[in-house]
């Protein structure tokens, strides 16, 4: 009789392990998912955060965060002045890629309240130059602009006979003439008193979440990333103002040589 007693329990305490067993791994199956979408948020998080303070680390290496040697002309005082500036001075040429500095040129003349700092810098946050970007939203080309805008602003700059977003040249016009026109309905906007606060912000929040959401929220929208987008192409002006010199050598990277590149880090709004 002990002896079967013993077996019984030798009997239940293995049951008890197996059963151990397979809740544990079911419980590994189970959060395994969890886990991998964490590691793919976390990666996502990442790089969008590259993106997003990119033209601030370039800044910081180039003057050392008050530990490097400073490679530069200029000093913080100078990034800060261009940081709040209008971006309307002139382009620091050996800063964009050579192939797109006439179109940003002209696309920052066409008319008085946007200039060619502005242009450049705006591409930096939207495309990083990637004229062949396609984002998620269905925006297109160098520029990101929503489908239904480009279709409304966008000409054959480049005379090929062919208007494409995909086309660096179509692309950076109709940037321009869009934001020129969202200018324009800010100025009358702020005149009317509706909306407030600083009509190069205004304009660019309107770029990316809509003229309506700025008119609704009378400034730039405290949610849907307007602000963030706003500090994120303002980041830029020392660069492309020639305020931070770039070492020669160096350039901003494209999202085509940059891990996860099929992520789109600025989704415009525009609509």
């Amino acid at each position: 009789m002990g002896a079967d007693t013993s077996g019984q329990a030798n009997k239940g305490t293995n049951a008890v392990l197996v059963a151990a067993g397979a809740g544990t791994a079911l419980s590994g199956c189970m959060l395994l998912p969890l886990i991998i979408l964490i590691i793919l948020v976390g990666a996502i998080v990442i790089f969008i955060i590259y993106v997003f303070f990119f033209p601030l680390v370039i800044i910081c290496d180039i003057f050392g965060c008050g530990g490097g040697d400073g490679s530069a002309t200029g000093d913080s005082d100078q990034v800060a002045e261009a940081f709040g500036g209008d971006g309307r001075g002139e382009l620091y040429e050996a800063s964009v890629p050579a192939e797109f500095r006439e179109h940003i040129k002209k696309a920052g003349a066409e008319c008085t309240q946007i200039g060619p700092i502005v242009i450049a810098s705006q591409i930096q946050r939207e495309s990083m130059f990637n004229e062949k970007l396609v984002g998620p939203d269905g925006a297109e080309g160098i520029s990101q602009l929503p489908p239904d805008k480009f279709d409304e602003f966008g000409e054959d700059e480049d005379d090929n006979d062919e208007t494409s977003a995909l086309d660096a040249a179509d692309s950076i016009t109709a940037q321009g003439k869009y934001l020129c026109s969202l200018a324009e309905d800010i100025d009358a906007l702020a005149a009317n008193n509706e909306v407030k606060g600083d009509r190069l912000d205004l304009t660019l929040a309107a770029y990316h979440v809509g003229l309506d959401a700025v008119r609704q929220a009378k400034g730039v929208p405290d949610h849907s990333g307007a602000q963030s987008y706003v500090y994120g192409v303002r980041s830029s002006f020392a660069v492309y103002s020639g305020t931070v010199k770039v070492p020669e050598g160096s350039a901003y990277p494209t999202i085509s040589s940059l891990p996860l590149d099929s992520i789109n880090p600025s989704p415009t709004g525009g609509q």
